[in-house]
C-alpha cells in the first residue's frame, strides 16, 4: 500500500504479485491458465523463423535433407562410415532429424528469456511458458522433418532401392519421441537458467553442442566403435546415444540393445526434473537480470 501526498489517504494496490509458494512446487495449472499466451508465443516463433524468406517453411525439409546428403557423401561414401546395404540418405537422415531437434532446443531455449525480456519485465506470466513455447515451436519442425523422412523412405520402397518392413518396434517410436523431448527440454531449462545470468555461457553451449554431435552416433553407427575401449564407454554414456540408435533401429531395422533405453529414459527423467527445479529456483530473479 502507499499514502497519497498531502491528503493522508491510504491507497491499496489491486494486485500484488508475491512468491508465496515454495520454489520446488511446480504449478502446472498456472501454465494451463496462460495457454492462450503460450499458443501466441508458439505462433510468433514459427512466423519469425521463416518471415520474409523465399522458401519459407520448405527450409524445415531442406535443412535435414542437405545435411544428410553432405554426411552421406563425406562420411558415408568417402569415409565408408555408413551401414552397408542401407541408402546413405536414409541412414543419416534417421539420425539428423532427432539430433537437430535436440540441438535446436538447446540453442534456442538458452536465449528465450532474453528475447522475451520486454514482455517479462512488463507483465506477469509463468516464466516457464517462454522455454515451453520454444520447445513446442521446434516440435512442429521436428514432426515435419520426420514426415519428410517417411516420404523419402516410401520413395526408396516404391523404387525397390531399399525394402523396409516396419514391425511392432514402430510402436516404440512415440516413446523415443517423448524421451527425446524430455531430454532436450530438461537440458534446455538448465541452460536457460544459467545463460540468463551468465551471457557468455551461450557461446560455450553452442560450441559444446557441436562437439557433442561427434560424440554421438550421428555420423557413424555404434557398432563401428570397438567394444571395451574408453571411447565406446564415453559414447554409450551419452544420453543421446540410445535415442539415436533407437530411431535407426525402428526406422531402418538396424540391430540395437533395447535395454539401453532404460538408461536413456532415466537420464531424460532426471534431466527434466533437474531442469524444472533449477528453473523454478532461479526464475524469481529473471526480471532483474534481463
Amino acid at each position: 500500500m502507499k499514502t497519497a501526498m498531502g491528503s493522508g489517504k491510504v491507497e491499496h494496490w489491486d494486485v500484488v504479485v508475491d512468491p508465496q509458494r515454495p520454489w520446488w512446487r511446480v504449478e502446472l495449472g498456472e501454465v494451463w491458465r496462460y495457454r492462450d499466451l503460450l499458443l501466441l508465443l508458439v505462433r510468433r516463433d514459427l512466423l519469425a523463423v521463416y518471415k520474409q524468406s523465399i522458401l519459407g517453411p520448405l527450409w524445415q525439409v531442406l535443412q535435414p535433407l542437405l545435411t544428410s546428403i553432405m554426411f552421406a557423401v563425406i562420411f558415408g561414401f568417402m569415409a565408408r562410415m555408413g551401414e552397408p546395404g542401407i541408402p546413405g540418405l536414409l541412414f543419416y537422415m534417421a539420425a539428423v532429424v532427432p539430433w537437430s531437434f535436440f540441438a535446436n532446443i538447446i540453442n534456442r531455449t538458452g536465449q528465450t528469456l532474453v528475447f522475451n525480456s520486454t514482455l517479462m519485465t512488463k507483465v506477469y506470466y509463468p516464466r516457464i511458458i517462454s522455454p515451453i513455447s520454444t520447445v513446442l515451436a521446434t516440435s512442429v519442425s521436428f514432426f515435419v522433418q520426420l514426415a519428410a523422412y517417411f516420404l523419402f523412405a516410401l520413395y526408396y520402397q516404391l523404387t525397390g532401392a531399399f525394402a523396409m518392413r516396419y514391425g511392432a518396434d514402430l510402436l516404440l517410436l512415440p516413446v523415443l519421441v517423448l524421451m527425446l523431448t524430455a531430454l532436450a527440454t530438461g537440458f534446455g531449462l538448465i541452460i536457460t537458467s544459467l545463460t540468463t545470468k551468465f551471457r557468455d555461457f551461450t557461446f560455450l553451449v553452442t560450441f559444446g553442442v557441436q562437439l557433442l554431435m561427434f560424440m554421438s552416433p550421428v555420423i557413424f553407427p555404434l557398432s563401428r566403435v570397438p567394444e571395451g575401449g574408453k571411447l565406446r564407454m564415453v559414447i554409450e554414456y551419452n544420453p543421446m546415444t540410445p535415442v539415436i540408435e533407437g530411431f535407426r533401429a525402428i526406422l531402418l531395422g538396424m540391430p540395437m540393445d533395447w535395454s539401453s533405453l532404460i538408461f536413456g529414459g532415466a537420464c531424460a527423467i532426471g534431466a527434466l526434473l533437474a531442469g524444472v527445479l533449477l528453473f523454478q529456483r532461479t526464475e524469481r530473479s529473471f526480471a532483474d537480470i534481463v
